[in-house]
């Protein structure tokens, strides 16, 4: 049965770390891959961490429909969702686990036309988050402020999804995600010991 699960919340909110867990604890579980037109960065892969895409290519792939979301997110700087990658994980008889924002989350679930589990990862506080976003020590403080800003807004959106699971305590937060992935796939799961 096709089905897929989507994870998102604000930037900073340890999403990926947890996409990162569950693709280690459930092999029936295979990563999309998103395309963007940006350029590739030292040490990512083709395929791997983003299909690198031209802009003629990806407007063109909007026109013709095979996108589930799309975003401009800088002027010519797209990234999106492509319906062809589910259907590849789907034919390696695996489920999507898609790792995105949160209103490209939003997208996808009027776009999708499979059972889908959506996941909300939320924050403790916004004082909590504002504090991991800096101590990451990758960001200006204007992008800080800029991620804050927009973190305001999604976590109003956090009702639209099926799960909310805060991370404040990491293995708290990995066992509960687990808990709700393995009931949606039909697998095992013991939690994991703190």
């Amino acid at each position: 049965m096709e089905k897929a699960i989507i994870l998102s919340g604000p930037s900073g909110v340890g999403k990926n770390t947890l996409g990162d867990f569950l693709l280690a604890k459930f092999p029936q579980l295979a990563y999309s891959v998103s395309a963007t037109t940006r350029k590739i960065r030292t040490g990512e892969k083709e395929g791997k961490d983003y299909y690198y895409i031209s802009v003629p290519e990806f407007e063109n792939k909007i026109q013709n429909n095979e996108l589930l979301e799309w975003q401009e997110v800088y002027e010519e700087t797209y990234y999106g969702t492509l319906k062809s990658e589910l259907d590849r994980i789907h034919q390696q008889e695996q489920f999507p686990l898609l790792v995105i924002d949160v209103f490209g989350a939003i997208n996808v679930m009027k776009n999708i036309e499979i059972e889908t589990l959506t996941i909300f990862i939320d924050i403790v506080s916004l004082e909590e988050l504002e504090k991991r976003l800096t101590q990451r020590g990758t960001e200006t403080a204007e992008k800080v402020a800029k991620r804050m800003e927009k973190a305001v807004v999604e976590v109003r959106e956090k009702s639209a999804f099926d799960v909310v699971i805060v991370n404040n305590d990491l293995i708290t937060a990995q066992n509960e995600l687990a808990t709700v992935v393995a009931q949606f796939i039909g697998a095992e799961y013991s939690d994991l010991k703190l």
